[in-house]
């Protein structure tokens, strides 16, 4: 496997497809740039889904993160590729993805986008941060 920045997400079979649950990661070291001025922004990006077939490797989504570092991408824009890259990858149950940016300018920005419906019976999961 890679060590340098990739758009590849790679994924592995669901180890409980029968059984909803709830994964969550949380990346508190994401990078891109201000496409604007070209300064860093810095953000934690939340993802929790609920896996229908597939999961996503780890160190696959880290070097998919990483390849944001070098890239001008608004905030809001940034988030929803995040969101349909993973949706394509995965076709999850449900997925949410909040990219939490660190204060620029004196505003906290936060984006919350969301793919599918949470199941009910792990809706409580889901929805915590």
């Amino acid at each position: 496997m890679s060590t340098r920045p990739s758009r590849e997400l790679e994924t592995f079979p669901n180890p409980r497809p029968g059984r909803p649950y709830v994964i969550a990661m949380d990346c508190p070291e994401f990078t891109c740039l201000c496409p604007r001025t070209g300064q860093p922004d810095f953000a934690t990006i939340r993802i929790r889904y609920v896996p229908a077939d597939r999961c996503v490797e780890l160190k696959s989504l880290k070097l998919y993160l990483w390849s944001y570092r070098q890239e001008g991408a608004f905030h809001e824009a940034v988030t929803h590729q995040i969101l349909d890259d993973l949706t394509a990858a995965l076709e999850p149950h449900w997925l949410r993805v909040e990219g939490d940016f660190l204060v620029r300018g004196g505003i906290h920005t936060r984006v919350l986008a969301h793919h599918g419906t949470l199941p009910p019976e792990v809706a409580g999961d889901g929805e915590r941060s």
